[in-house]
């Protein structure tokens, strides 16, 4: 069993409460949009961290993590990227991609809207998660994560946390 943090679109913010609310987590994901090396750093210092580069991070932080991040956690396939839609609302490159190689039975995860967003592909049978966005540049009104559980192939206990307005 594997509990994770997601968030995104950090853009060089780090809200204090995230740690209290991922304290249980065994990992930290990251969705693009770091914005700071200090970000990062924090990060991994808390917890094993795994992310995406987004459009606003910088050369240093594209070095140390990719465009795109398939892996599996805990029997869950997972493919995470920073700008990639939602189901009927794909980006051009990664519906190819979600057509081509889909995560079955597991998770799509992206960031760069600042719209929170959990909802499945019945067509390409996958949960897609975008966790919003949890710093203060953007239009968003609300901080928010997403914390949830893999085990054995399961997603399950899946919480969206609101932090504040903003």
């Amino acid at each position: 069993m594997t509990k994770i943090g997601l968030l995104s679109d950090t853009h060089s913010e780090l809200d204090e409460r995230i740690f209290r609310h991922f304290a249980e987590c065994d990992e930290i994901w990251h969705a693009g949009d770091f914005g700071s090396m200090d970000i990062i750093t924090r990060l991994q210092d808390f917890r094993p961290l795994r992310g995406v580069y987004g459009n606003i991070d910088d050369a240093r932080i594209r070095a140390l993590f990719p465009l795109d991040l398939r892996f599996d956690c805990d029997g869950v396939p997972v493919f995470m990227t920073h700008i990639g839609g939602y189901p009927g609302k794909y980006n051009p490159r990664v519906k190819k991609m979600l057509q081509e190689n889909p995560p079955v039975n597991g998770l799509f995860i992206s960031g760069h809207s600042h719209i929170l967003k959990v909802m499945p592909d019945r067509e390409l049978n996958f949960l897609h998660i975008n966790p919003g966005a949890c710093g203060s540049q953007g239009w968003h009104r609300v901080k928010t994560l997403v914390r949830f559980t893999l085990d054995r192939g399961v997603i399950s206990g899946l919480e969206v946390i609101e932090l504040k307005s903003r």
